[in-house]
């Protein structure tokens, strides 16, 4: 647990109304006795679009909420969360931009030598399972008051899962953690939805219906669902328990295959797995947002840096991301191995040029800026505005992948949107090199020889990063394999093989 008091250095300047209040002398700058939302967050606060606590609170005080911000507190009593007072409508809680388990230990579940996402790289500074010890704080500090929880933690485990770290199957992190509420994947639209309902004066159970949402059903509230053998009936579909998938692995692989073709919102049917007498009932994946959605958002005033309360203290991710720019959310690579589709989704939901050209301009204005964009990307770089050609088909397909094993002739493939928005920015005044960072895929950038040539000749630092070749290994993870061809095609008379081996 951390017994770290952060220093007020001689840093950054306090700046005492331009961030979310982390301390009761931010609330009485801005004029208030009571918070609306209380988020608590397990990554150090940077007021930046690239961590998810920063981009839920802003997006909530844009549409009229008092939001205030706890980071990292202790987990050795309630005491720190209890310093913003009791919020008015609901605590919100999020373990971070990573699961606690994956930030703290390495794959050999060691401790790693580095926090990337706290104060000076500090390992202790969040508990393990965070969203667990966290809402049992909340519960202490505030009782009778609604707890939501969400971030990436909170969805990755909202159903019965393998834990790498125990090395066996867990229930559902909303039974573990008791909240009131799970948000899962990228949570604007079902968070607002909520605090809407929560300022009309609705009950908990009033809450239920959200897309987006999970809870908890207790006995005599589920058994009595006749479960959906259809897709479009809009019935449950009743997964595998939590008993039967922890002692049988074909159950756990059926319940796998199930939720795995369940998070279309345009056909994705609610979905039921018991847990003893209990069970867990999540709703529809929430709808994407649109272009003016995104762009909103991102427009929202972010100071782009850490809380002057951490002082000259560095946060390692911050420096990852603090001059980078993010163009688009979500991927349908559906690669075996990623979390991506579960969180975000498949549907590719895109900024428009101009919100990304403001973002460019922000930068400009901040006073460490050299010229140097570090990413201008997301999930994938090259997914930038490609789609589905038809909403309707989109809104039908059950696919896992529009591009395993091997493009779907529905999708939309043109590299131009990301091209002219590329050169957009390259030609910004004050901009000096833009690189692209994020990774490419190389089955739809064989589609465009032109983004290939920009690629190579504007957005790489002299190396550019690539997947493993191996063909075993890409079947596997349900990878692109056509970047063979495309190599042989490289080498040409060299390898008359094509692509013998590895790079």
């Amino acid at each position: 647990m951390s017994l770290v008091t952060l220093r007020r250095s001689r840093g950054p300047a306090r700046d005492l109304t331009g961030f979310l209040p982390t301390t009761p002398e931010e609330m009485r700058a801005r004029g208030w006795d009571q918070l609306d939302i209380l988020l608590i967050n397990g990554d150090a606060y940077v007021d930046h679009p690239a961590f998810g606590a920063a981009l839920i609170g802003r997006f909530l005080e844009g549409r009229g909420y008092r939001v205030g911000m706890i980071a990292q507190p202790r987990w050795d009593g309630p005491e720190d969360i209890l310093r913003l007072g009791r919020p008015r409508l609901f605590v919100g809680i999020t373990a971070g931009n990573l699961d606690s388990m994956l930030n703290k230990l390495t794959a050999q579940k060691k401790v790693r030598s580095e926090d990337h996402y706290s104060p000076g790289g500090r390992t202790e500074m969040r508990p393990n399972r965070a969203s667990i010890v966290y809402t049992n704080l909340a519960r202490q500090a505030f009782p009778g008051l609604p707890v939501v929880l969400g971030g990436i933690e909170a969805s990755l485990r909202r159903i019965a899962h393998f834990d790498y770290w125990s090395e066996s199957v867990r229930r559902s992190v909303l039974v573990d953690s008791k909240a009131d509420l799970l948000i899962f994947g990228m949570g604007e639209r079902p968070v607002w939805e909520v605090a809407e309902r929560l300022r009309a004066g609705a009950s908990l159970a009033e809450l239920r219906e959200i897309r987006g949402t999970a809870h908890v059903r207790n006995p005599g509230e589920w058994e009595s669902i006749t479960p959906s053998r259809y897709v479009r009936d809009g019935r449950p579909l009743l997964l595998p328990s939590y008993e039967a998938v922890a002692g049988d692995r074909a159950a756990f692989s059926a319940m796998s295959r199930a939720f795995q073709h369940e998070t279309n919102p345009g056909n994705a049917r609610p979905l039921i797995q018991p847990h003893g007498d209990r069970a867990v009932y999540l709703n529809p994946p929430a709808e994407p947002l649109r272009t003016e959605d995104m762009d909103q958002l991102y427009d929202l005033p972010f100071k782009r840096r850490p809380h002057w309360i951490y002082g000259d203290e560095r946060i390692p991710a911050f420096d990852t991301v603090k001059h980078s720019i993010v163009t688009m959310r979500g991927c349908f690579g559906g690669c075996s191995f990623c979390s991506i589709t579960e969180h975000e989704g498949r549907i590719i939901q895109s900024r428009s040029a101009e919100s990304v050209l403001r973002e460019v301009r922000a930068l400009r204005r901040m006073d460490d800026f050299r010229g140097v964009i570090s990413d201008v990307g997301g999930p994938t770089a090259n997914m930038y505005q490609m789609r589905c050609r038809s909403s309707a088909i989109e809104g039908a397909c059950r696919r896992l992948s529009c591009v395993h094993p091997g493009i779907c002739e529905n999708l939309v493939t043109d590299h131009q949107p990301l091209l002219d928005l590329l050169a957009r920015v390259r030609g910004e005044e004050g901009v000096r090199r833009v690189f692209v960072a994020s990774g490419v895929r190389y089955d739809l950038a064989e589609r465009s020889p032109e983004f290939i040539r920009e690629l190579a000749q504007h957005h790489t630092g002299g190396q550019l990063s690539v997947a493993l070749l191996n063909e075993l290994m890409l079947s596997r993870l349900f990878k692109h394999r056509s970047v063979h061809g495309l190599y042989g095609r490289r080498r040409g008379a060299d390898d008359p093989a094509g692509a013998g081996g590895d790079l």
